[in-house]
């Protein structure tokens, strides 16, 4: 791809400014970490040295990444180049396309925020009607919907790790946000989704099934275009295993239906690549102790914790060895007394 003189100037930039001492000496103190030698009370790792950016790096509104292959570009290298300047973040870009990459596949229409709101975009639903249909149908089109754009994004990153070495080394691409199997199934039929765990589970298996084959095809051509690093990156942080699932609709879900409807899913993906964490937004106390029992779980990545019965959430991840990633500080640091076993990070 021929880049305009800006985005050229922003990559050369961000080559120029990145330290390999830095950057090796804090995948280091990472790696103490993953691997549970981290002595400390919280994790919460800072560059040795900083570099402020050599040019006036623009701020880009997500609509204009959305629709602009180089705008992406621009957006994510920001954010690189943000993390240089200051913070302990680690340097990764990814396909930034929002929570509808496998719900598009399947035909749920795009939903694109206003540009006011700066805000990545989701989907529409689509009549529970449709799922016969579906399961007829069998695996979508790898590259419909907003998997085209996802792996043609990931092909330009190929080009830039290609071009510039310090970048192939040590800012890396991660995968997309593909969700997990019962977000994907609630983007597309949203309340209709819990009716059909009581009317027609059998039905449903069958397209969380369906579900799973689509994420697995996905997640595959996206490492054979971006090889997973190791150790692995996402949103910042390093981690061990292949995926990041993202199971923020369990909330809404009982013990009994996320044992039933999630964690099978759940369990298969993060054992198919080779281990991986577990995200989810508001409560997830109910069915944290179902989801850590898991074996290729490596970590929780949580937000909200005033929602949750946080000593519940904290026995049955830092209290087994699981470690909490990318955790909000002032709670953290409001709970520290009680003990974290060097597996907090904030």
């Amino acid at each position: 791809m021929k880049f305009s003189a800006y985005t050229t100037a922003l990559l050369e930039d961000i080559e120029a400014r990145i330290d390999p001492y830095t950057e090796e000496e804090l995948e280091a103190r990472w790696n103490t970490f993953l691997a549970g030698e981290f002595d400390g009370d919280v994790f919460s790792p800072n560059r040795k040295k900083h570099s402020v950016p050599g040019i006036e790096v623009r701020q880009i509104n997500i609509n204009d990444a959305i629709e602009d292959y180089e705008m992406m570009v621009n957006m994510q290298f920001a954010a690189v180049s943000a993390s240089l300047a200051s913070g302990g973040r680690v340097l990764s870009v990814r396909s930034n396309y929002g929570t509808g990459i496998l719900s598009t596949p399947f035909g749920a229409p795009l939903f694109m925020m206003s540009r006011e709101a700066n805000t990545l975009p989701t989907t529409r639903v689509v009549p529970i009607e449709r799922l016969d249909e579906m399961l007829e149908a069998g695996l979508p089109d790898i590259n419909a919907g907003l998997c085209g754009k996802v792996f043609d994004m990931a092909e330009i990153y190929a080009e830039i790790f290609d071009m510039y070495p310090k970048i192939r080394r040590y800012v890396h691409g991660y995968h997309p946000d593909t969700q997990g199997p019962v977000d994907i199934a609630e983007l597309l039929f949203s309340d209709q989704l819990f009716y059909e765990m009581y009317d027609n589970p059998e039905r449903l298996h069958a397209f969380l099934r369906l579900i799973c084959d689509e994420y697995i095809q996905v997640i595959e051509k996206w490492y054979s275009i971006i090889p997973a690093p190791e150790p692995n990156v996402h949103y910042g942080f390093f981690m061990k295993g292949g995926i990041l699932l993202r199971d923020d609709s369990a909330m809404n879900l009982s013990p009994e239906l996320y044992r039933e409807f999630g964690y099978p899913y759940d369990s298969m993906l993060l054992t198919r690549f080779g281990d991986g964490v577990v995200h989810f937004c508001g409560r997830g106390d109910h069915y944290i102790d179902i989801i850590t029992s898991c074996p290729a779980l490596t970590g929780i990545n949580m937000s909200q914790p005033h929602l949750n019965d946080m000593e519940k959430i904290y026995s049955c991840t830092v209290d087994r060895g699981i470690p909490l990633f990318a955790f909000p500080k002032a709670y953290a640091e409001a709970d520290i007394g009680r003990g974290f076993n060097g597996l907090m990070h904030v």
